[in-house]
């Protein structure tokens, strides 16, 4: 008598990004219309963690944080031996922890005295967008190496980098509505990781 073992099935990492992408989007655009208060080309993403239903947007950063870790293991996973590498999946990681201490550590409000939860607030944005911008670059260019990712590959890495360089063109333009210049970024990178998603889960579909 013989013991059949079915083969353990991977887990489900890009359902786990998708939920994570959609967890962020619906708060996003629930707070837009829940907060007529916050000008929303001149109102920068960070006030809307502030007041009410701020709760909401905070657990949207956690859920987009989980989502990138989550994205970058099931990439790695999917890659073959001589694509892999760790350090775009540590950019992710570092761009997860720091973009769940911007939810919870609040900016400045102008007018208000500086304060080391507002710098700590600043300094982790800052770290966030960079760190995952650099992941989605360094991502990019692995995926580059694995045959059966190089034909997306090649219009993903230009997508990576208009992200990597829009987050220096938001740091650099001071003039720019800063409200509607960060949406911008984020809307660029969100629709990158979204993009990678459903190219990961059509390949564990199919």
């Amino acid at each position: 008598m013989t013991l059949s073992i079915e083969p353990r099935r991977p887990f489900p990492w890009p359902v786990l990004a998708a939920a994570g992408i959609a967890c962020f989007l619906a708060a996003a655009i629930a707070l837009h219309l829940l907060r007529p208060d916050l000008d929303p080309v001149h109102s920068q993403m960070s006030l809307y963690l502030i007041g009410a239903h701020g709760a909401w947007l905070q657990a949207a950063y956690v859920a987009l944080g989980i989502a990138m870790v989550g994205l970058a293991f099931g990439v790695y996973r999917s890659l073959a031996i001589e694509a892999r590498s760790a350090v775009p999946l540590l950019c992710f990681v570092l761009g997860s922890l720091s973009l769940s201490t911007t939810a919870y550590a609040w900016m400045d409000l102008p007018g208000v005295d500086a304060s080391f939860e507002g710098w700590l607030h600043g300094i982790t944005a800052q770290a966030a967008f960079l760190f995952a911008t650099t992941g989605i670059v360094l991502q990019a260019l692995r995926l580059r190496r694995d045959p059966s990712w190089r034909t997306p590959a090649r219009w993903l890495l230009p997508w990576a980098i208009a992200c990597f360089a829009a987050v220096w063109a938001l740091a650099l333009w001071h003039d720019a509505p800063r409200g509607l210049a960060q949406k911008a970024v984020i809307a660029l990178i969100v629709g990158w990781l979204s993009a990678v998603t459903l190219l990961l889960e059509r390949r564990r579909s199919g």
